[in-house]
């Protein structure tokens, strides 16, 4: 059952699959619409119950194959039949991926990030650099020198300290930042850092490792670097047969 009791602020919820408990940041909502189809609701904004998991795209479509989904969302939502699409895990790595741009995009506007390879750098040689992000299609060479940069700046030269390579192309972070040319991206504001880093976190934490892309040949010029903390986001870990249900 539901965990405000437990959580008065709302923060905690509990994955239906696994049974434990995580921030709602790390999790996705799931809603029921009212023709009784389940929808991805990442921004947890849909009225009514919701039902929140913490699982890898990979193990819902096991729980959706085993029948485990649909026995964990009835007991959530308790209402008649629940209908789930086809094609819900494709929803929701799309929904999740268009978040993660939306926030970007959002400190880009709110001035929060720097874009280019020389700002970039000179903001994390001088300590102001709280994540590193680097296009899929970076090229390995911008991308080893903006991550020594960043080591620099934080004092931590010898260290694995280094940015992380998003899923997307430099294409697409250009679209998505309003900017020409979206190679690195760099956060200079510790707050802004933060929440790029919750909603990137439980984004790749859902799609899983993807297939390295092997980088472009031609330097990163005029491009933007978002160096990210390698930590993890703390999502629940896969647990198999536990099943609880949680919902507002």
């Amino acid at each position: 059952m539901t965990s405000e009791s437990d959580d008065p602020t709302g923060a905690i919820r509990r994955c239906i699959l696994l049974g434990e408990r995580a921030p709602r940041e790390a999790l996705v909502r799931l809603a029921l619409s009212p023709d009784g189809h389940v929808l991805p609701d990442v921004r947890a904004k849909a009225p009514g119950r919701g039902a929140w998991i913490g699982v890898t795209r990979a193990e819902l479509e096991t729980a959706i194959t085993k029948g485990k989904l649909k026995a964990a969302l009835a007991r959530a939502f308790k209402t008649g039949p629940v209908l789930i699409p086809d094609d819900l895990p494709a929803m929701i790595a799309t929904a999740l991926e268009r978040a993660t741009l939306d926030r970007l995009g959002l400190e880009a506007r709110t001035g929060n990030l720097v874009t280019g390879a020389e700002k970039i750098e000179t903001a994390a040689r001088s300590g102001k650099l709280h994540l590193l992000l680097h296009a899929s299609d970076a090229g390995a060479d911008g991308n080893r020198k903006l991550d020594q940069a960043w080591r620099i700046g934080n004092d931590e030269e010898g260290s694995s300290l280094r940015g992380l390579a998003l899923p997307v192309s430099r294409t697409i972070l250009a679209v998505a930042l309003g900017r020409q040319n979206v190679v690195h991206i760099g956060l200079t504001e510790r707050d802004a850092a933060r929440r790029v880093s919750e909603t990137l976190d439980r984004w790749l934490h859902f799609i899983g490792p993807h297939p390295a892309l092997v980088p472009c040949e031609t330097p990163s010029q005029g491009a933007s670097a978002l160096i990210s903390n390698p930590a993890g986001s703390g999502a629940p870990v896969a647990a198999d047969e536990d099943t609880c249900e949680e919902f507002e």
